[in-house]
């Protein structure tokens, strides 16, 4: 087929490369255009599916937005079969969904309706969902409302954003290359009217720890932002960001570290954090912190 690629992070990159090696002409990709970023914030830094499209001398597409008539008629140009999208990052307005003969077919990181929305991984770890998976949606124009082809799961157990996004990502890519493959022995199914939860983008608020919640909610919020933004605490002014915790059924008062393996009592239970970083500094283990950093038993966090 002529497929357009819509997609932005590194989430997308697999579906991207799965289409190719199935085959199909990928006659352009769209991702957000190039954010700062670098050492010093000052370089525009391509996204993940622009690099991948570049490398694999895919033209590359970067609009910061596809609602005026000039981007909708280039997007037409193509003559694309299908649009395959993936993270894409940005509404797509009825004339694009509209433009390839086949529509456009979303590859979305959960079981739909549950965790429609910008971050279905971190909610589904945070709300502690046993369950997550991944499913080949046919767009329309609400909020990841449309039919589902096909679907994949996977349990979540105590892994992180990061493992289940390559986990997810590499599923999608599969179920896709099936979809595309026999979209007939896939038909769209409409999705369940009961379940529907939204996955309302990350605030950076949220990625502070605090103790007053029980340590299962703290450990699950460790998860969720690792590898970014990264949960975090505060110590003489200065952040923590805890990348690996274990749960422990130590007590005290919330915040308080109860050894000198900096275990931190929570509103119940403790955590004990694995692996740390300092800002502006190296990720290490939580002992090799504290020799060079330490924080010592009774004080409060």
């Amino acid at each position: 087929m002529r497929i357009i690629f819509m997609g932005t992070p590194g989430f997308a990159v697999p579906v991207l490369q799965a289409l190719v090696e199935a085959g199909h002409q990928v006659v352009a990709s769209y991702s957000q255009p190039p954010r700062p970023g670098g050492r010093r914030g000052r370089q525009l830094v391509p996204s993940p599916v622009q690099n991948k499209a570049e490398e694999l001398g895919i033209t590359a597409m970067t609009p910061v937005s596809l609602r005026s008539a000039e981007e909708q008629a280039q997007f037409a140009e193509f003559e694309a079969d299908v649009a395959v999208v993936a993270a894409y990052g940005l509404i797509l307005p009825q004339p694009i969904l509209d433009a390839p003969r086949l529509g456009c077919l979303n590859v979305h990181g959960s079981l739909l309706p549950r965790w429609r929305g910008a971050a279905p991984i971190q909610r589904a770890i945070l709300a502690g969902d046993v369950v997550t998976g991944v499913g080949i949606m046919q767009m329309e124009a609400g909020l990841d409302t449309g039919p589902v082809r096909l679907e994949g799961s996977t349990s979540i157990e105590r892994k992180t954003t990061g493992e289940l996004t390559e986990e997810l990502a590499a599923m999608g890519a599969e179920l896709m290359v099936k979809v595309l493959a026999d979209l007939a022995r896939y038909p769209p199914r409409p999705q369940r009217v009961e379940g529907i939860t939204y996955a309302t983008k990350i605030d950076k608020a949220e990625t502070r720890l605090d103790f007053t919640k029980s340590a299962i909610e703290l450990e699950r919020q460790v998860r969720a932002f690792h590898p970014a933004p990264g949960a975090w605490f505060e110590y003489q002014g200065e952040r923590i960001k805890l990348l690996s915790a274990e749960l422990t059924d130590d007590r005290g008062a919330p915040g308080e570290v109860l050894d000198d393996r900096l275990t931190i009592a929570c509103g119940e239970g403790a955590l004990r954090p694995v692996i740390v970083q300092r800002a502006g500094r190296g990720v290490s283990s939580a002992a090799d912190l504290l020799r060079g950093f330490p924080i010592p038993a009774g004080t409060r966090l």
